[in-house]
């Protein structure tokens, strides 16, 4: 039978909503499934680590409660496995949060799993590290470093599930291995079985960015409509067991899932599309075709696989110093030339006022602040009607937060000391965190699953 896979959120910060219509589809369909949460990017798990090292009970999603318990019961009463990486930095934090939420639902019996594995910050020193692609950063000494975590493909997350968890929680896998992890499971699909790993990778790299494959992110009003974006459907992936899928979402919702939607997000972030590199399989997209079946359904297929690469890949993240941004508006008749000026009386004033180290950068925002470089060359080159809506944003950063505040005061002191008309300044400090990325041998990671209640039990008899 079929197996159809939901997703629930594409990002941390995601509708907390949008499982809702999800979850009443695939009970109103009554096939194989499970739900998955993707909110976990690399600048995300940065930010995790941080707010653990502020708060060592924090550090995973901070949306898992208003994600989860919306449609926690029904999924539990309903055999529909949820997946998620909304553990991020503290996966145990995650778990016992869920743990509550189970019992809130009049669910405590729910069997919730943990993936194990990913942390590799404290073995750093005797591992054999290899830089990723064009990575030229050497690591920090241990005084500096914050996390590394490696990507794990789905065997850990299927362990979790021969183990009988309702709900697997992990930190650091590839995005696409909690899609790719139930169908193996339900399937019992061969670790070496190269094309239909490959599809169910790429069922994942379809569903992980939630909405984007049907119509987020997507519409540009006369060249790209896409209908009811208030209420968007997140995807639903059927997979067959011979790899064969279908892209759709809940009937009723907003959105669209076409060939186009689809081929945008097939490619998304697929730098060789005959080599696209997943922990479990090497994808093969060179023959693959999209095909529209009918209304807001799409067959993909052709999809192939390699064997899987040696090395995975691991993202360190380590202390960058302090980082701040300063704002100001300038707007009415020639605003344009009052931002530009701004601009210029700050760099003057930071180059007797700041030491030589300072990194920074000048944006005048609604004029060339997406594509300009760090010099501002764009801004100095390109004509301006003058008139408009205009705010410069200055950023910093500095090993000490004393420059960085002093560099956003020489800002503040735009007001009475800068172009007439300034107003509406904003300042803003943080702890700067840097990542790196590095391969390291698949052979040097050991991962597992646990339940956590047996955690618990092991800690208590310990």
């Amino acid at each position: 039978m079929t197996f159809l896979i939901g997703s629930g959120a594409g990002f941390s910060g995601d509708r907390t909503d949008a499982a809702i219509p999800v979850v009443d589809e695939l009970i109103r369909r009554g096939q194989p499934s499970a739900l998955v949460f993707e909110t976990l990017g690399e600048r995300t798990l940065a930010a995790a680590h941080r707010a653990m090292r502020d708060d060592p009970d924090a550090g995973y999603e901070p949306l898992l409660g208003e994600m989860l318990a919306p449609v926690l019961r029904d999924c539990l009463d309903h055999g529909i496995a949820i997946l998620g990486n909304f553990g991020a930095a503290n996966p145990a934090g995650a778990c016992e949060v869920v743990r509550r939420l189970a019992e809130q639902a009049g669910r405590p019996e729910a069997r919730v799993g943990r993936v194990i594995g990913d942390d590799i910050r404290g073995r750093l020193d005797g591992l054999d590290l290899a830089p990723w692609e064009a990575e030229t950063r050497t690591l920090p000494g241990n005084e500096a470093l914050i996390s590394a975590n490696v990507y794990l493909g789905a065997a850990p997350l299927v362990q979790a599930l021969e183990i009988d968890a309702e709900i697997v929680v992990t930190g650091r896998v590839a995005d696409p291995a909690l899609f790719l992890a139930p169908l193996v499971h339900h399937y019992g699909w061969a670790w070496d079985d190269w094309d239909r790993l490959a599809a169910g990778m790429m069922a994942g790299h379809l569903g992980e960015c939630g909405a984007q494959v049907s119509g987020g992110y997507f519409a540009d009003p006369g060249v790209k409509e896409v209908p009811g974006l208030a209420t968007l459907g997140y995807p639903i992936i059927e997979v067959e067991a011979d790899g064969r899928l279908v892209v759709t979402k809940p009937p009723g919702t907003g959105g669209c899932v076409t060939e186009w939607t689809v081929k945008e997000q097939l490619l998304y972030e697929v730098h060789d599309p005959a080599n696209y590199l997943t922990p479990d399989v090497v994808v093969d997209l060179a023959h693959v075709r999209v095909r529209q079946l009918g209304p807001d359904r799409v067959e993909v297929c052709g999809i192939r696989g390699k064997p899987a690469p040696e090395r995975l890949k691991t993202t360190v993240c380590y202390e960058g110093g302090w980082q701040g941004e300063a704002e100001i508006s300038y707007a009415g008749p020639n605003a344009l030339a009052r931002a530009r000026l701004a601009a210029d009386v700050l760099r003057e004033r930071l180059a007797f006022r700041a030491p030589p180290e300072l990194r920074q950068r000048l944006d005048i925002v609604g004029h060339a602040s997406v594509f300009d470089d760090d010099d501002g060359t764009m801004q100095s080159r390109m004509p301006g009607v003058g008139d408009g809506d205009y705010r410069l944003r200055l950023a910093v950063e500095h090993i000490e937060r004393g420059w960085v505040e002093r560099a956003a005061q020489e800002l503040l002191a735009l007001y009475c000391a800068g172009p007439a008309g300034g107003g509406g300044v904003r300042r803003h400090f943080q702890r700067r965190v840097c990542t790196a990325s590095y391969l390291v041998k698949r052979t040097d990671v050991e991962s597992y699953a646990t339940l956590i209640e047996e955690s618990r039990h092991a800690s208590l008899a310990n």
